[in-house]
């Protein structure tokens, strides 16, 4: 386990061994004590998190009511800076999970959670209090991830994939780093713009158009965490110029480009997600 101090807060973060056994599938082990809030900023996967600790988090800000404890959230949870994760004492595995494959875990598409982030138990009932006592059972940070990785094997194995096409053109989002025409999504799914439209924001959770520029948005953001310029970014990245890039990055995390830079949701990332692995 890794220590990251941020302020008053200190994060141990812990890593797997191994890669999941399902693609799309990347994993976190963190406990944190101290009291700093944290400003969510959006990710292009679903959000799992899974607590076992003595403290609970809490997710202030997002649609809804504050939330406590274990939860699920669509892509792009903390879409304009406004929410905020706090807690002390917590313990807990966070999963990220890509859009395509969240269906068949959670027995939900990410386009039903409506932007809200929503209590485990709300989706899978009496089984999540189980999950809670079996991490805390277990006696390493390996013997989660394999508990986890086993659990939601089992799930995607039992569950309902989204259409091929989907699929496709998620991929495709990913590849070109967000940078596509929705047109040419559609052509080359071999469907008419409203028919991708509609498929994809009820399974992934997002307009494809929404969801590129999160991506776009993504690789920007960890880019400028690494350092570099911000003209420099917004030239590689497909934005327009630096005024563009800024409006983007406000839109997306609420704070300016230079702020984005030093938030620790970001800074943590190369500790948590080797490879930046949010979207796999």
């Amino acid at each position: 386990m890794r220590t990251f101090v941020r302020g008053a807060a200190t994060w141990g973060v812990a890593c797997p061994r191994r890669p999941s056994r399902m693609a799309g599938v990347t994993m976190a082990g963190f406990r944190i004590h101290g009291p700093e809030a944290l400003r969510m900023v959006p990710h292009p996967a679903v959000t799992l998190l899974l607590e076992f600790g003595e403290g609970s988090p809490v997710v202030d800000g997002a649609a809804g009511r504050p939330q406590r404890g274990s939860f699920v959230a669509g892509p792009g949870l903390g879409s304009g800076g406004a929410t905020r994760a706090r807690g002390e004492n917590i313990a807990c595995v966070q999963v990220r999970l890509s859009p395509v494959i969240a269906h068949s875990i959670l027995g939900a598409s990410p386009g039903e959670l409506a932007g809200a982030v929503v209590p485990l138990g709300d989706l899978w009932g009496r089984e999540a209090a189980r999950i809670r006592e079996q991490l805390a059972d277990a006696s390493s940070w390996q013997e989660r991830f394999a508990f986890t990785d086993a659990l939601l094997t089992r799930r995607h194995l039992a569950g309902r994939p989204v259409d091929p096409e989907v699929a496709w053109a998620w991929r495709r989002i990913l590849g070109t780093r967000g940078q596509v025409r929705v047109d040419a999504l559609a052509a080359g799914a071999g469907w008419s713009r409203k028919r991708l439209w509609s498929r994809f924001r009820s399974q992934v959770g997002l307009p494809p158009k929404h969801a590129a520029k999160l991506v776009r948005f993504d690789h920007a953001a960890h880019r400028l965490v690494a350092g570099e310029g911000a003209a420099r970014v917004a030239a590689d990245t497909g934005y327009a110029d630096q005024s563009h890039l800024h409006r983007e990055v406000m839109a997306f995390a609420g704070a300016t480009p230079a702020t984005v830079a030093g938030e620790p949701f970001l800074t943590v990332d190369d500790i948590a997600w080797p490879g930046r692995g949010t979207t796999a």
